[in-house]
């Protein structure tokens, strides 16, 4: 009787395996993978054009408005956060630097203080240096003279 109910376990084994066995080896889908869905800016009406060197020219002329601009994505970064005066914390946001605009070098336009929520800024980890990118954010804060933008959107325009 032991040796039955073995036998019987055994061949349930067996069929278990043989029936999954098929599902494992289909291939699995990998379009949504492979092709990332294109994040579109979503731009307000009343939003103001502005080119990142005029934001930081004359940044209490956009304070509390909404602006619009692109710019050469430098790199992610810790810059700004946990600074009291314009707080962002760091648990939830990540700042970037994008490249100064009115030289030939790579130099990142520093005192352009841009923050993203960590979980929106999970759908660009795939930005290189250099890469073009259009940016609709709230200028916040002025602190030390700078502008302090919350980034509501941002597009990749061109790699």
């Amino acid at each position: 009787m032991k040796r039955t109910n073995r036998y019987i376990l055994l061949l349930l084994l067996i069929l278990g395996v043989a029936v999954q066995t098929p599902v494992l080896s289909e291939p699995v889908a990998t379009k949504a993978a492979d092709e990332a869905p294109a994040v579109k800016v979503v731009v307000p009406a009343d939003a103001l054009r502005v080119t990142p060197l005029a934001l930081v020219a004359n940044p209490g002329a956009y304070l509390n408005k909404t602006v619009v601009m692109n710019a050469s994505f430098d790199k992610f970064s810790t810059v700004g956060l946990d600074y009291p005066p314009a707080l962002r914390k760091t648990e939830e946001y990540i700042s970037f630097m994008v490249f100064r605009e009115d030289t030939v070098h790579d130099i990142p336009l520093s005192e352009l203080k841009l923050f993203m929520k960590r979980e929106d800024a999970q759908k660009f980890i795939e930005l290189k240096s250099k890469d073009s990118v259009k940016i609709v954010g709230k200028v916040f804060s002025t602190a030390l003279g700078d502008p302090w933008v919350d980034v509501l959107s941002m597009e990749s325009i061109k790699k």
